[in-house]
């Protein structure tokens, strides 16, 4: 399952895309216009951004270069939906830092297969690449975490599902993850253990962050599960 924001401003087909990705199984959040989508980005980072071109006050290529110049948001994926199917549109598009291109009216087969195509082209990438996070730097590659404390690079001693489980919240900061959906995401679907588990390992990776003053990155939201903290500057959980 994937977390989708539809930014569309046409309720009707707004409704329809969200009707069917709801239908595939992913999670959809809609808004109507562009100050609506920035908020919502900025609350939760989404997998995927299904951006309408025309937008009311300001046009989502407009939108789409905001986030592309942003650190937080450089990697968002973005689909661009849009009535124009001129080459120059098209390009231009892309040039504002689209991933792809649908010209309306479109199937919903072609939008998912599009969609997939999208996040499967960013997977690689966000499995391997380096992550960090307040200070904290996690190297899938060399399977090490470590943060700089007074010039030293110290290292964070973790077990393999404690490792699992930070990469996991480092690589979907600010969003808030079930215990079922830990399970399913970070032990695999086939494994059935008690979602009380997540809790241990939870709280085994917040004594080995407390090592580098680190262990509240890990926030619990009450009655929902937990996520990686948004630090401040000053390397505060805000």
């Amino acid at each position: 399952m994937s977390e989708v924001l539809v930014v569309e401003d046409e309720p009707a087909i707004a409704e329809l895309i969200a009707m069917n990705l709801r239908h595939a199984g992913h999670a959809v959040t809609v808004v109507g216009d562009a100050e609506s989508a920035v908020a919502a980005v900025d609350r939760v980072l989404p997998d995927l951004v299904l951006l309408d071109w025309m937008l009311p006050g300001r046009s989502g290529v407009a939108l789409a270069r905001q986030w592309r110049s942003q650190p937080r948001t450089r990697e968002l994926p973005i689909i661009m939906l849009t009535a124009r199917s001129e080459e120059a549109d098209r390009v231009g598009g892309l040039d504002a830092g689209a991933d792809d291109y649908l010209v309306k009216p479109f199937s919903m087969q072609e939008l998912q297969a599009r969609m997939r195509a999208v996040l499967r082209r960013r997977a690689p990438e966000a499995l391997e690449a380096p992550l960090e996070a307040a200070g904290l730097r996690l190297d899938p590659a060399s399977r090490r975490v470590t943060r700089e404390i007074d010039g030293t690079a110290r290292e964070v001693k973790l077990g393999p599902t404690e490792f699992k489980l930070l990469h996991f919240l480092m690589a979907h900061p600010q969003r808030v993850h079930s215990r079922a959906q830990l399970l399913d995401r970070v032990w695999g679907d086939h494994v059935f253990i008690e979602e009380r588990t997540v809790d241990v390992h939870v709280k085994r990776l917040r004594e080995a962050l407390g090592t580098v003053d680190c262990a509240a990155l890990i926030e619990t939201v009450r009655g929902a599960g937990y996520r990686l903290a948004q630090w401040s500057e000053t390397g505060k959980a805000s």
